[in-house]
């Protein structure tokens, strides 16, 4: 239920507080006092686009807000939205809060003081509050929509969600077969890859081998002068006269000596020159070791050379680096690979293309079936809803065709109406008037809230085109309605207003140069009024306003 909204600064409206009741909740007022400001305030709070444009001249922002209560079945259908926002909830007090805040320059969406996005309040919306307005009338034309409206009927949306979901499969497979062919090579590219595979395999390069040849090449290039440096250290550690390995056993006898008499010291400093002795022994073979790698004789320099060639031959025309020439030959053996299989790859996909249109077709079946069942249960409700209406013995059918299945199915349906016995029945475009379409909008959203979860349903002059004893029927159809959930109904008819729980009415008034509109809750003295002026005023309006209030 919609408990209360809180407006500042919208349009003609400076401040109002508006606390609503269950039933059915009227709203009147003469045209242009700012009715529709109310529903603009509520389809807003439901995610409606602001335009900066909704702002009270002379001032910066404006700010709407709205406390709604809701039961466990809609809390269920909410919470894994609210939850993925990060919105907290008390289960104990089953009250959602929405608030807008518009300014000039941005627009500020919150649930219970949780910043969201629009998107998630247009989600959230969807089930608390229905809104039906009078330029609705017209979408009842469009045979999509009798669709949607069959669909909530007969709660179809996991049976929808299955079509949509193989229908998001064969999009993606569609989309891997065009990206798959789009880079398919010709005859000609490929005979051209082939010939960069085997010119790059020819040469069969190894990872980092260029950097490793690099290195041999320098120390190639420098190896005479390395021979001499390392024979003459080698000479220098242990091959010359007073080397010094000789110098070093010298060193050894002298320490024995100068020891003799302190045995306590020996081992240690001997110890020491065996392992200077042995260093410099490693030592000299390791550089001996290195001046063997550095030399290579003319024929090994040329092969090493001739090697270097080949590799920078394929950085030229595949890299500039090595890896890219591993780039190149992945890619063009891939797209061969992709080239050569292309016959068995079509085939593979046409049949996951066709094992994915057939579960689609199986599922519209089921959807249909579904459909068919609900679309005699929803057309003789709104027959009976109808009857109530003024039409005693209208008819209504949804006529089924096919088409190509989708994420909807396969059906299309056709709404055809007969308001008087005797008449054939047509497509409602064809013949409907608009106060007849006006009751049948109001039958299906009757015979709709039967079967919706949504607390709240926003009726903007559904009674438009409607006078008379039909305008009592239709008020004694919304009371009635209104047992079951909340209703709010903008209207102009007197007999529609008399059958409210709640009436509040919508004043303009001019203060200090400006224009403010108000919205009142009436008393029954107020209310009489408030008919007798929809009445057209006078003594006799106001008899007849009181006496619609006292049945």
């Amino acid at each position: 239920m919609l408990n209360w909204l809180k407006i500042k600064n919208l349009a003609l409206i400076a401040a109002a507080d508006v606390e609503f009741g269950g039933g059915l909740n009227v709203i009147t007022g003469e045209t242009g006092a700012g009715k529709s400001v109310l529903l603009s305030v509520i389809t807003l709070l439901l995610g409606a686009r602001a335009d900066k444009s909704c702002i009270r001249s002379g001032e910066d922002r404006c700010e709407i807000s709205a406390g709604i209560s809701i039961n466990d079945m809609v809390l269920i259908q909410m919470l894994p939205e609210l939850e993925s926002c990060g919105v907290e909830f008390d289960r104990a007090e089953p009250e959602i809060q929405l608030r807008r805040v518009i300014t000039r320059a941005q627009n500020r969406n919150f649930i219970n003081d949780t910043p969201v996005t629009l998107e998630t309040l247009q989600k959230i919306g969807t089930c608390l509050v229905d809104v039906h307005a009078a330029n609705e009338h017209h979408s009842l034309f469009n045979r999509a929509y009798q669709l949607d409206l069959l669909d909530r009927y007969a709660k179809l949306e996991p049976e929808l969600q299955a079509c949509a979901a193989i229908c998001a499969e064969l999009r993606a497979l569609n989309a891997r077969r065009e990206e798959l062919f789009a880079g398919m090579p010709s005859a000609l590219e490929a005979e051209h890859l082939q010939m960069s595979v085997d010119e790059i395999n020819r040469v069969n390069p190894q990872p980092d081998e260029d950097t490793e040849l690099y290195g041999r090449h320098a120390l190639a290039a420098d190896s005479l002068k390395i021979i001499e440096l390392s024979a003459a250290i080698v000479q220098q550690l242990n091959e010359s006269e007073n080397s010094i390995a000789d110098q070093m056993g010298t060193i050894y006898r002298n320490i024995q000596e100068m020891l003799r008499n302190s045995p306590e010291s020996e081992s240690e400093m001997l110890q020491l020159c065996s392992t200077i002795n042995e260093s410099l022994r490693e030592l000299s073979s390791s550089v001996e070791t290195f001046s063997d790698r550095a030399e290579m004789d003319e024929e090994g320099f040329a092969e090493l050379e001739s090697r270097m060639s080949a590799l920078e031959t394929l950085k030229r025309r595949f890299g500039p680096t090595l890896e890219q020439v591993f780039d190149v030959l992945n890619e063009a053996e891939q797209r061969l690979k992709t080239h050569r299989d292309a016959d068995q790859l079509r085939k593979d996909l046409d049949k996951e293309e066709l094992t994915l249109k057939t579960k689609l077709l199986q599922e519209s079946e089921l959807l249909s079936d579904k459909r068919r069942a609900a679309a005699k249960k929803l057309t003789v409700g709104v027959v009976g809803k109808l009857e109530k209406l003024g039409f005693l013995r209208s008819s209504l059918d949804l006529q089924f065709s096919r088409v190509e299945p989708g994420e909807r199915g396969f059906d299309q349906v056709e709404m055809l109406f007969s308001a008087n016995p005797g008449e054939a029945l047509q497509p409602l475009r064809a013949i409907a008037s608009s106060g007849e379409l006006s009751r049948v909008m109001l039958a299906l959203k009757t015979v709709l809230a039967d079967a919706d979860a949504v607390p709240v349903l926003l009726f903007d002059e559904i009674d438009v085109n409607i006078g008379g004893e039909t305008a009592s029927q239709v008020g004694a159809e919304l009371n009635a309605l209104a047992k079951r959930r909340q209703v709010l109904c903008i209207s102009h008819l007197p007999r529609v207003a008399a059958c409210a729980d709640r009436h509040y009415a919508v004043c303009k008034e001019v203060t200090d140069g400006r224009t403010f509109s108000r919205i009142v809750l009436l008393d029954n003295q107020a209310r009489a009024t408030e008919l007798s002026r929809m009445l057209g005023g006078g003594k006799a309006a106001l008899v007849l306003a009181q006496d619609l209030l006292n049945k």
